[in-house]
């Protein structure tokens, strides 16, 4: 009898230990790494893309730093040269030329952002403006094509010194190749697939370095954040 007993309570025990929760266990963390820049295994989470691929004569690289002394320490340098120029004979008849970039390889899955509001970055740059994109599952485009949603935010990153970008993810755009989609949209941050850091030669936002020419930023990580 006592050692029913024993079972009986130890059963009990154990179902007001699964109803006790705590408020914390159900609210996700402030902030979520994405992307941290801590290893070369991290760049093969990355290819590089640029108008060469078009005609164009634009090039870029990925590589990693140690910073400082401290072997341990590193951060990923993405930089390059933007040429508005073309190929002799190319067979591509492209608009424009001088961009770069960088784009992740699709996750496993999907990454949810859902409870998060803002994107951020931390960089150490040239004083140009590049463009934070996200790419999302397609479900705004039709079912026949197969590229992803992308939805793109301007981020200046000036010259020289560490700084710590923060989108809110109400800012990103919704855009198609490059051109800002002129549609009331809204993104599914729940189904996130990829994102992508890159240059363009023109545009940005005012005061920015832009033309033709090197470019060069350090990328330490990259997190969603909940600010509010």
């Amino acid at each position: 009898m006592s050692r029913f007993r024993g079972l009986w309570q130890a059963s009990v025990n154990a179902t007001k230990k699964a109803l006790t929760w705590n408020v914390d266990d159900w609210i996700p963390p402030s902030e979520k790494y994405i992307f941290s820049f801590n290893s070369k295994d991290e760049l093969k989470k990355w290819h590089l893309y640029s108008d060469s691929e078009y005609g164009g004569l634009s090039t870029a690289s990925l590589e990693i730093k140690n910073v400082g002394n401290a072997s341990s320490v590193t951060t990923g340098i993405f930089s390059g040269h933007l040429s508005s120029e073309l190929s002799e004979g190319s067979r591509w008849n492209i608009s424009r030329s001088g961009f770069c970039g960088m784009r992740s390889r699709k996750f496993d899955g999907f990454i949810d952002l859902e409870s998060y509001d803002s994107i951020a970055l931390k960089l150490k740059g040239d004083g140009r403006c590049y463009i934070s994109t996200i790419y999302t599952e397609n479900w705004v485009n039709s079912p026949a094509q197969h590229e992803d949603n992308s939805w793109q935010a301007f981020v200046f990153v000036p010259k020289d010194n560490w700084y710590i970008a923060k989108i809110p993810i109400a800012r990103y755009l919704p855009t198609w190749r490059g051109n800002v989609i002129d549609a009331n949209l809204e993104m599914n941050p729940s189904r996130v697939v990829g994102m992508s850091f890159s240059v363009n030669a023109e545009g940005g936002v005012p005061g920015a370095r832009t033309g033709p020419g090197d470019f060069r930023v350090e990328i330490d990580w990259i997190k969603a954040l909940r600010t509010q």
